[in-house]
């Protein structure tokens, strides 16, 4: 039986439907400041969300991403105001020093977002993101080549590589990023084709951290497809252009060695981290709430860049295309099935094959003493989980509409 194809129209209003629920449960003015707009990480929130003594840097920093994938599917002036607001409220509560945070996952994460916003007509290139572009590179360290999990530590992991490493390679600093993606693939696979945590540095040398997690795939897709992109345009190949008819230079050899990595990365995902149905699923040790439940979300905005913009060169590559997009494609059928609505708009379950529940707090309060006492948390109440569930859908929306115009 062959799937029906995706309706843009139909993807687009549900991510939109994703973006109100976000605005409207969990968007407002940091501190009451004018101009600052920030997601409190809870709905309901409580005063340690809606005074933002809990916000979450690297939270809001996807936050951000999502305000500007709906910004580029469909440019309007309040949603190019809302990300002027946001970025306010980020340096603020920053106390406008962004470099302060030691963790350079949650800096790569922020420079990403904010140098996808500089495609959208009011952007520039600020001395605050270069600042922050630049402590990341200065971060580091000279004897792995790599970045730490965070500053004077020995954690050297995908979490802290992966988008510094995209970042790199969309800035121009093209051999930094091989050289992250390059340490990645010497390191840090496993045998079933997916990529492990990391490595930390002990005192009877270094030791693997063999766990699993889902938004590792995902950065490591996202850098080596942008390596390889730069690289196809270092020789001046087309997108759709076959690489063998060109003189086979050493850049040309590079990117097919990393178009060959994102096939096999996204076979081994579809074979360990979905289901049958191609529903992307947790491994047993990722949490879904808290920072886990971003993770989902992150792989498959990558999956969705490679269903796009990996180029059409091989049967081979347009099989890979064609994987990515069902992956995401199905992820967001059964994320939409699997909702709940309140007062129209939806919320997303943290398992996107199982329904999703409604957060506790809401209308009457805690259904149980266990509940108020804290002991049960409902994951669906986090901002991670929803925005990971808008993540997808914009996902869908790009992949729907590249899909419609190819047919």
């Amino acid at each position: 039986m062959t799937r029906e194809l995706p309706v843009p129209e139909t993807w687009s209003h549900r991510a939109d439907l994703a973006e109100a629920a976000i605005q409207e449960r969990h968007a407002t003015r940091l501190w009451g400041m004018p101009k600052t707009n920030l997601a409190a990480v809870a709905w309901p929130p409580g005063w340690r969300e809606t005074s933002f003594l809990h916000w979450h840097y690297w939270w809001q920093a996807h936050y951000l991403d999502c305000l500007i994938d709906a910004a580029l599917r469909r440019s309007t002036k309040q949603r190019r105001k809302r990300i002027h607001h946001t970025l306010h409220g980020i340096i603020a509560r920053s106390r406008g020093r962004l470099t302060a945070n030691r963790y350079y996952d949650d800096k790569s994460w922020l420079a990403l977002a904010w140098n996808r916003a500089l495609a959208l007509d009011g952007f520039t290139q600020s001395k605050r993101l270069t600042a922050l572009e630049f402590n990341i590179l200065a971060g580091i360290d000279p004897s792995t080549g790599v970045l730490p999990w965070r500053a004077n530590e020995t954690f050297y992991n995908v979490p802290s590589n992966g988008p510094a490493a995209i970042l790199f390679a969309r800035t121009g600093r093209l051999d930094k990023s091989r050289e992250m993606v390059d340490w990645i693939y010497d390191n840090l696979m496993a045998d079933n084709g997916l990529v492990q945590d990391g490595i930390r540095m002990r005192m009877h040398g270094p030791e693997v951290v063999e766990k699993i997690y889902t938004y590792n795939q995902g950065t490591v897709l996202g850098a080596s497809l942008e390596i390889a992109l730069a690289l196809r345009h270092d020789v001046g190949l087309a997108d759709d252009e076959p690489i063998d008819s060109f003189d086979h230079s050493h850049r040309a050899d590079a990117s097919v060695f990393y178009i060959t990595h994102i096939r096999a990365l996204v076979r081994a995902i579809a074979r360990h981290l979905a289901t049958p149905r191609d529903v992307i699923l947790c491994p047993p040790h990722e949490t879904h709430d808290g920072d886990g439940g971003l993770f989902k979300g992150i792989l498959v905005r990558y999956l969705a860049d490679v269903a796009v913009r990996m180029p059409e060169d091989s049967p081979e590559n347009v099989a890979t295309k064609k994987l990515a997009a069902r992956l995401v494609m199905a992820s967001a059928e059964s994320l939409w099935e699997h909702r709940l609505e309140v007062d129209g708009l939806p919320v997303f379950s943290s398992d996107w094959i199982e329904d999703a529940r409604l957060p506790h707090n809401y209308g009457l309060g805690p259904s149980s003493i266990s509940e108020a006492v804290g002991l049960v948390r409902i994951d669906e109440r986090d901002l991670s989980v929803q925005l990971s569930g808008w993540m997808l859908l914009e996902a869908a929306a790009k992949v729907a509409a590249y899909t419609a115009g190819k047919n």
